[in-house]
């Protein structure tokens, strides 16, 4: 885990330098630390989240509009939709390794905190609000453009990946698959589900996700990729 004071190395990785530090480690700064060490003052990333939110959402509506001049409103926004869901965007974190640079409780962090889903997309929101408010929405832009809307043949297989795969396993293979829940741990207010997904008795994929939806998802794309190491796809 990288110290989460020093983020020097994250700043290297995003490509982009903060004027003012305290909003990068607000960015990455779990409610749970800040109730662990009764920190009052401190501030976590969820008003971060919720400016980034807002601002991510308009730069992909803007490069949908612009790449897809065909599509009408209704699959526009279906794009949209499936391009900053949570699941998506914790795809993308990983690529970032976002999770190693949290600050968070240690309750938080022994139940798999750091890796999970709903706090990775979240924190990758925050920091596009905190890049927003340093830098203006130009470099905002230039890290979701980098880290969000580039790569997307391979992202649309995984923000397409339940679709994909009903099509490839009944159209093409003409076989019957189903999503199974396998388990659910953590309280009951954040709950995170693991699910497998098998054809005929065989085990395609799992995913674990903070819905069945997301859970099933996930477990999609890993399907998609063992199939595609199959030379399936």
């Amino acid at each position: 885990m990288v110290d989460g004071y020093n983020l020097e190395a994250l700043e290297e990785r995003i490509g982009y330098r903060f004027q003012n530090g305290d909003l990068l480690k607000q960015a990455m700064t779990h409610s749970s630390f800040i109730n662990e060490q009764k920190i009052r003052r401190k501030k976590n990333y969820e008003r971060l989240e919720f400016l980034g939110d807002a601002v991510l959402e308009l730069v992909a509506s803007e490069f949908l509009f612009r790449e897809y001049e065909d599509q009408p409103e209704g699959e526009l926004t279906k794009m949209r939709a499936a391009m900053v869901c949570e699941p998506a965007l914790a795809f993308c974190a990983k690529d970032l390794e976002l999770g190693n640079f949290i600050l968070m409780g240690r309750g938080e962090e022994i139940t798999g905190g750091r890796m999970r889903n709903s706090i990775t997309s979240d924190v990758m929101e925050s920091l596009i609000g905190a890049i927003y408010l340093d830098g203006g929405m130009e470099p905002a832009k230039l890290f979701i453009d980098r880290f969000i809307l580039s790569d997307l043949e391979d992202k649309q297989l995984f923000y397409d990946s339940k679709s994909h795969l009903q099509e490839l396993i009944q159209g093409r293979l003409k076989k019957e698959f189903s999503y199974e829940l396998f388990s659910e741990s953590g309280p009951e207010h954040d709950k995170v589900f693991c699910v497998v997904v098998k054809m005929e008795g065989e085990t395609l994929g799992t995913g674990e996700g903070k819905t069945k939806k997301a859970a099933e998802q996930q477990a999609a794309y890993h399907a998609l990729l063992f199939l595609r190491e199959k030379e399936c796809i």
